[in-house]
C-alpha cells in the first residue's frame, strides 16, 4: 500500500527536494505541498494523507497550531504528523507532541532516516531523533501548559496490570524488544498490549501513549543530571 505525503514547510525548495526523494519511493507518494500551517490543514482535510511532514516555524499559521488542528479534528484520525525543525531539544518539540504529532527529526535529517521516519509514524509508532535525550523530553511533557487540568490515574482505570507495565516502559522509551526481553514476553505480544492501551485511552498512536503516560503520573520524569 502506497504511504501518501503531505508537505508543509515555508521554504520551496526544501519542499521541492522532499518530493522528489519521497516519490522516487515505490511505496511513498507526495500528494500536495503547503506553504503555512493554515494552507496544510486544509490540504490534509482535502487529500486525507497518512503522513503530514511538518515544520513548526513558518509564517501565519505555525506547524504548532496545525499539528493541533489536524490531531484534533475526528475526521483526521489516520493522519500522521512528522514533525521537522531546526531546533531538536526545545519545548516546542514536547508542545507539537502534545498536540497529538507522532515525532520529530531535525532538518539536517539524512534521506534514509526521513524516508525511515515517514514510514514509522504512518505505521502508527512514535518516533523520537536520537538528538532529543530522553530527560529533556520527558521533562517539557510532565510539564503541564498553562492552562492545562492535571490528568488523573483514574484515566488509566480500564487498562489491565500488564498493559500498565508495558505502557509505563514504552514510555520510558523502551523498544518493542527492550520490552519483551525485559519481562519476559514475544515482541508481538508487547506490540498487542501496546494496541489494547492505545484502543483503551483514545491514543491515535503511541507518541500520544507516551504523552498520556506521563500526564496521568503513571511514569515520573527523570530528574536532569
Amino acid at each position: 500500500m502506497t504511504i501518501r505525503v503531505l508537505l508543509a514547510d515555508d521554504q520551496a525548495l526544501l519542499r521541492a527536494t522532499f518530493r522528489m526523494l519521497i516519490d522516487s519511493c515505490d511505496d511513498l507518494e507526495v500528494v500536495g505541498e503547503a506553504a503555512d500551517g493554515k494552507e496544510a490543514v486544509e490540504l490534509t482535510r482535502a487529500h486525507r494523507p497518512d503522513v503530514v511532514v511538518m515544520d513548526i516555524r513558518m509564517p501565519g499559521t505555525d506547524g504548532l497550531s496545525a499539528t493541533a488542528a489536524i490531531c484534533d479534528d475526528p475526521a483526521l484520525s489516520a493522519t500522521h504528523v512528522l514533525i521537522l525543525t531546526t531546533f531538536e531539544i526545545d519545548e516546542y518539540v514536547a508542545r507539537a507532541l502534545r498536540a497529538g504529532a507522532s515525532g520529530f527529526l531535525g532538518k539536517d535529517v539524512g534521506a534514509d532516516e526521513l524516508l525511515t521516519g515517514i514510514r514509522t509514524v504512518a505505521s502508527g509508532d512514535a518516533l523520537l531523533s536520537p538528538q532529543a535525550t530522553r530527560v529533556v523530553i520527558t521533562r517539557f511533557l510532565a510539564t503541564p501548559e498553562p492552562g492545562d487540568r492535571p490528568a488523573s490515574l483514574d484515566r488509566l482505570d480500564d487498562l489491565t496490570a500488564r498493559e500498565r507495565e508495558v505502557m509505563a516502559l514504552a514510555a520510558e522509551g523502551h523498544s518493542n524488544t527492550e520490552i519483551a526481553e525485559r519481562l519476559f514476553l514475544s515482541p508481538l505480544t508487547v506490540r498487542t498490549h501496546i494496541h489494547h492501551a492505545m484502543t483503551k485511552l483514545d491514543a491515535r498512536d503511541r507518541a500520544q501513549l507516551v504523552v498520556i503516560a506521563y500526564q496521568s503520573g503513571l511514569v515520573r520524569p527523570t530528574p536532569p543530571q
